[in-house]
């Protein structure tokens, strides 16, 4: 073995080594990068090796972080941020629950379907899951348990429903994996509406099939109403301005016309415009909003620049050449080999954060997946559906990561704001079934690519 895959291996071991020590992600990954940038040049003045490190190598590092800080697809995150977090300060969740109670009181798990539903529409209009779980749990545990629910299902709606948010459009996620992988976020987007609806539908089909075979679990409200053309009028007049903020943000982009970035902006003003509709918007909501969103938006910047020294050494280093070197030799066939990335991919979410996958892991494996030849019908409209397939499957895949320990941050989320008596352990048997309808939904995604590709054809077909 040379000398430059045994500091391939070793940087990676190093940084999973420093993960379990609790020290930050971003020092981590920079910290690696200027190490073993200083141990090649070492080893290539002292030892006699061919590693190709020294100064200049941290010097290029400067250069890419300019590059991260002009970059204008990266305008969105801070702004879908911030559009995220204003509506979970604009009362619309609690408003949309209230209105739906009435609406799904008669059928059996008709609350946690309404969880569901709203799980939903958060998710197409704030994408934040910390916000989603919290505000989902909030609202909904205290009634399903005053309502006698299965504590693991009404855990399990709720930490699943407030996940959907990282996967159904407009996703900071996305915007992530369509800057790292040179792909268009918005052809990311409309691949990503059918697979999110997908796991919303799974997941209604769960709690109906549950509710059926186990009454007991999902017991009907004792005051019921019979559903009427008022609550029906309710349910209408609560899901319009949320519905309508999609609308303008999505549908912008999907008719060309706004950019994802331009969108983002619309989006952050239309969660301004309907705070105030609702009376929610002060001087003490917009300060706490802005801070929230400069904190997330830092954090999430801090790892770019961690993982762009990481990058920029571990492929100076051969990394990207030693890991398409193992992965094209394995004998599993192109197709065999994207079910064992994917693998990878959910293992590395019991322990990593999307965030560090989507900027170390993708970045290596595009090459590798386009030099595949996968048979990957774009419809003859969209640039590199193998990609854009391959980039939803991750995406689905990471779905998983928030729902599964030690590492999974909605099981946090959720513990935080449950009532006296539930214990981590009636949220980790919760989310079982929900992890396996996450990855029913990849195996959709997967045995039918059109799922991703047709509607991005669709927008751009002429």
């Amino acid at each position: 073995m040379e000398m430059n895959e045994i500091l391939v291996i070793a940087m990676f071991v190093s940084f999973i080594a420093l993960l379990f020590t609790g020290f930050p992600v971003a020092w981590a990954l920079a910290g690696i990068g200027i190490l073993f940038a200083g141990v090649g040049y070492l080893a290539d003045n002292y030892l006699d090796t061919m590693t190709g490190l020294d100064y200049s190598t941290l010097g290029l590092a400067v250069g890419r972080i300019f590059g991260i800080m002009t970059n204008w697809v990266l305008v969105a995150l801070p702004m879908f941020i911030f559009m995220g977090l204003m509506l979970d300060k604009s009362g619309v969740a609690e408003r949309m629950m209230h209105a739906m109670q009435g609406l799904f009181g008669r059928v059996r798990g008709g609350l946690a379907i309404a969880v569901t539903l709203i799980g939903i529409i958060l998710a197409a209009s704030t994408g934040i899951i910390g916000a989603s779980v919290v505000l989902l749990g909030v609202m909904s545990l205290p009634v399903m348990m005053r309502q006698k629910y299965s504590k693991t299902l009404a855990l399990g709606t709720v930490a699943g429903a407030g996940c959907l948010g990282i996967l159904i459009p407009p996703s900071i996620m996305l915007v992530i994996m369509g800057d790292q992988m040179g792909l268009s976020v918005g052809d990311l987007f409309m691949g990503a509406v059918f697979p999110g609806l997908i796991l919303g539908i799974l997941y209604i089909i769960y709690i109906l099939l549950f509710s059926f075979f186990k009454p007991v679990s999902a017991p009907l409200s004792a005051d019921a109403k019979p559903v009427s053309l008022a609550v029906v009028w309710s349910v209408f007049k609560t899901i319009l301005p949320p519905a309508a903020l999609i609308l303008s943000v999505l549908g912008s982009i999907f008719a060309g016309i706004a950019t994802v970035t331009e969108a983002s902006g619309i989006g952050a003003l239309g969660a301004i415009v309907m705070a105030a509709a609702y009376r929610r918007l002060n001087w003490s909501v917009l300060k706490e909003v802005t801070i929230n969103t400069f904190n997330t938006s830092a954090y999430i910047f801090a790892i770019f620049v961690g993982a762009t020294v990481f990058a920029l050494v571990l492929r100076e280093l051969g990394g990207d050449q030693l890991i398409e070197s193992t992965l094209t030799g394995l004998p599993f066939g192109p197709y065999g080999i994207i079910a064992f990335i994917l693998a990878v991919v959910f293992l590395l979410g019991f322990f990593l954060d999307w965030i560090e996958i989507s900027l170390i892991i993708l970045p290596l494996l595009a090459p590798v997946v386009k030099a595949l030849g996968l048979d990957i019908d774009g419809h003859g409209v969209v640039d590199n559906p193998e990609l854009v397939w391959f980039a939803l499957l991750v995406a689905v895949t990471l779905q998983t990561s928030f729902l599964t320990p030690p590492v999974g941050f909605a099981l946090f989320y959720l513990k935080g704001v449950c009532p006296p008596g539930i214990t981590l352990m009636h949220i980790y048997k919760g989310v079982i079934p929900f992890i396996l309808l996450q990855l029913l939904g990849l195996l959709v995604v997967a045995f039918f690519p059109d799922v991703v590709t047709w509607l991005p054809s669709v927008a751009y077909g002429k």
